[in-house]
């Protein structure tokens, strides 16, 4: 089952971030970025923030749980939805602990690819 788009709305919203939270519809769920970083997956319309020892201080239990059959096992936040103060702070620290993504390059041609005219 893919999650609702009204959800993730939802789990922006009351981040309480404005703009600087996104989402994008990845394989049927959606990945939430802050800062061009991934903070945390909706997948089955349930939150699961990425682990990082910045975002640990700020909790007190933690469910680890993986957002989909495969992944690792990340940081199942169903209590937090409703404290969106506590879920904003907790996406910012997950923010500033992870690296940045590395620039992409240009685009190369593969060997036998049609050539744009």
């Amino acid at each position: 089952m893919g999650s609702d788009v009204d959800f993730v709305a939802y789990v922006c919203e009351q981040a309480g971030l404005g703009g600087a939270l996104s989402y994008r519809k990845m394989f049927g769920e959606y990945a939430l970025y802050l800062d061009e970083r991934v903070v945390a997956l909706v997948c089955d319309n349930m939150l699961f923030v990425k682990p990082t020892t910045a975002g640990r201080a700020l909790l007190d239990t933690v469910e680890e749980a993986p957002p989909y059959p495969g992944a690792k096992p990340h940081w199942r936040m169903d209590d937090v939805l409703d404290d969106g103060e506590r879920l904003g702070r907790l996406l910012v620290a997950t923010a500033a602990a992870l690296p940045r993504p590395k620039p992409k390059g240009p685009k190369v041609a593969r060997p036998g690819a049609p050539r744009k005219r």
